[in-house]
């Protein structure tokens, strides 16, 4: 299912070592540069429907300003800043703005929040030096170098025989919202065994024919959620009142009518899961 492949921006991977290269690019005439506060949030414009850019200015500094990529040969910057401007965080604006300008946000939020969370090499303890345009880290003590972490997290769609859907409430969420089962990937696994064991831990489901759907990256710190749909023959649940508050199976009618009147809502249109839903809901899972 092709839901994020409209992206325009190269992330140019080959002419990130080159620093001089990067630093020419800073001076192009047609260079945009995005802002991001100490709380990940980004600049945009008023009302706020779109991401808010300026001209890169001044001397290029390769540990503040990081290289996003090239959009249709224009390159594209992102800095960390106290913001004089409005500021919305990726989980709302990030609705209004188009495939491109998306991963362009999405992208600078992730490399903001890594770049604060690990400046220090987690071998030695030494402090990182900024590398590729932001890219990556190295250790100015042992001379490690390391790249952004992400976390491999899954998000399925349970359907049983009569293709109802299974829809679940996370103990820490608002009464009435509801959403597919997720969870982070164990070290060892690999993602069709993360899907089965968080269903049967959460809900108490045994699920067969595990089938990937699409992926989205989530940096909130730093996830990849990676989507599946499952078939559970026996619907017979049993929430774990941990994790998981409620859980039930909707048929479209069903869920249909939740959602209008208030019973259920869901989530966010930005999210890997809104489109899940909105697949089956529509047949197309």
């Amino acid at each position: 299912m092709e839901w994020w492949t409209s992206s325009r921006l190269d992330r140019v991977e080959p002419g990130r070592a080159d620093e001089s290269w990067i630093a020419a690019l800073w001076t192009r005439p047609d260079g945009h540069l995005l802002r991001v506060d100490a709380e990940g949030d980004l600049a945009v414009a008023p009302g706020g429907d779109a991401l808010e850019f300026v001209r890169p200015e001044g001397r290029f500094d390769t540990q503040r300003h990081l290289l996003l990529g090239l959009v249709d040969g224009e390159p594209y910057f992102v800095e960390s800043s106290d913001l004089d401007l409005p500021a919305m965080s990726l989980k709302v604006v990030g609705t209004r703005l188009d495939d491109t300008m998306r991963d362009i946000a999405t992208t600078a939020v992730a490399l903001h929040n890594w770049h604060a969370a690990a400046p220090y090499c987690g071998v030695c303890g030494g402090y990182s030096e900024v590398r590729a345009g932001g890219h990556s880290r190295r250790c100015t003590r042992c001379g490690r170098e390391r790249f952004p972490r992400t976390d491999p997290a899954m998000i399925v769609a349970v359907t049983d025989r009569a293709d109802r859907l299974l829809l679940a409430r996370p103990s820490v969420w608002v009464p009435r919202r509801m959403s597919l089962i997720a969870g982070f990937v164990e070290a060892g696994e690999c993602l069709e065994q993360a899907v089965a064991r968080e269903v049967s831990e959460e809900v108490g489901l045994h699920v067969r024919d595990v089938r990937y759907l699409s992926s989205q990256s989530w940096p909130f710190p730093r996830s990849l959620m990676v989507g599946f749909h499952a078939v559970a023959d026996d619907p017979g649940f049993a929430v774990d009142g941990v994790e998981v508050e409620a859980a039930g199976w909707f048929s479209r009618a069903e869920l249909d009518a939740a959602v209008t009147t208030g019973e259920v809502s869901l989530p966010g249109s930005l999210s890997i899961a809104y489109r899940i839903i909105t697949a089956w809901r529509e047949n197309r899972l």
